[in-house]
């Protein structure tokens, strides 16, 4: 039995007639004539601008100092096309992460018109967020920092500016799968050709002087290794979030399942669809979240 409390009945959503919901605004969190979800928030794109940044030392380090004067070029042209591709997928879901909208919740719909809308019938228990006077379907957490409930929210990431929520969750997935592969990549990149250069010529292996490559090289591996150890934790958490249908919230405030679980497969398929390539597509389509009936749900 949920706990009576923890909500408000209809008539209670009537609202105190001291207590002034917030203005309606359609384009709260948005830019660009409300085209794309983006959080004005200082750090988040502090964040943002300096993982782009990371990205390009990357691409630079990669091609200009260990591809571009590789004796073999081959190896440098399929190595750079591969990096290329990989690069261009993180950013791109890097992108889709950050502009796409995680799912949230009208602000200031817990009112009289609304609920009659939504068909409730009175004495049943709806619950409303004190924060942004909204109601709170299941799953849902309030974010002070993007002002929002959020559908399904996993956590607030500062890398993206965004929360990770029902609606964007594959992007993220995707940015930490593709940040990943590069660092690996990267790591093996740099460690070969630090190691030809020791047995090799320093004036010949890059267009750098000696001490110049060492520095890049050590701070691209160094960059490397962090990423690929954070990216693979984050990952593998994601991954295990979706599979066992349990968001990063709900498993560290531990919070009984009051929804009915999805089986592993099907858990899966609601965040990347039906099995295909489109799974590692940052620029496929999301397909709708299913019919909701959770705004009768605990905070």
């Amino acid at each position: 039995m949920r706990s009576k409390t923890k909500g408000k009945s209809y008539v209670q959503l009537e609202m105190d007639e001291n207590h002034q919901l917030p203005p309606t605004n359609h384009n709260h969190n948005r830019c660009l004539s409300g085209r794309f979800w983006c959080i004005k928030d200082i750090c988040g794109m502090f964040c943002v601008f300096f993982t782009w940044l990371l990205i390009l030392y990357a691409e630079f380090v990669v091609l200009r100092v260990i591809l571009y004067s590789h004796p073999n070029k081959i190896f440098s042209v399929i190595n750079g096309i591969i990096f290329q591709t990989l690069a261009f997928l993180a950013i791109s879901s890097h992108i889709r992460t950050m502009l796409t909208d995680p799912g949230a919740v009208p602000r200031g719909n817990a009112t009289k018109e609304n609920i009659q809308k939504m068909g409730f019938e009175e004495g049943q228990v709806i619950f409303k967020c004190p924060k942004c006077c909204s109601i709170k379907p299941e799953r849902a957490h309030h974010c002070s920092v993007c002002q929002r409930c959020i559908k399904k929210m996993d956590h607030h990431c500062p890398w993206v500016n965004n929360c990770v929520g029902e609606q964007n969750q594959k992007f993220f997935v995707l940015f930490t799968f593709y940040i990943g592969l590069i660092s690996y990549h990267s790591l093996f990149l740099g460690i070969n050709h630090f190691i030809s250069c020791i047995h090799g010529d320093w004036r010949t292996c890059t267009v750098y002087s000696p001490p110049a490559t060492v520095v890049f090289i050590l701070f691209l591996l160094f960059e490397g290794l962090l990423f690929a150890l954070f990216t693979s934790i984050m990952f593998g958490t994601q991954v295990s979030a979706i599979w066992y249908d349990e968001t990063g919230i709900e498993a560290l405030k531990k919070e009984e399942a009051r929804w009915v679980k999805k089986s592993k497969w099907k858990s899966m398929q609601a965040v990347f669809g039906r099995f295909s390539l489109s799974w590692f597509s940052p620029f496929s389509k999301l397909s709708p979240p299913g019919k909701q009936h959770s705004y009768l749900i605990s905070v």
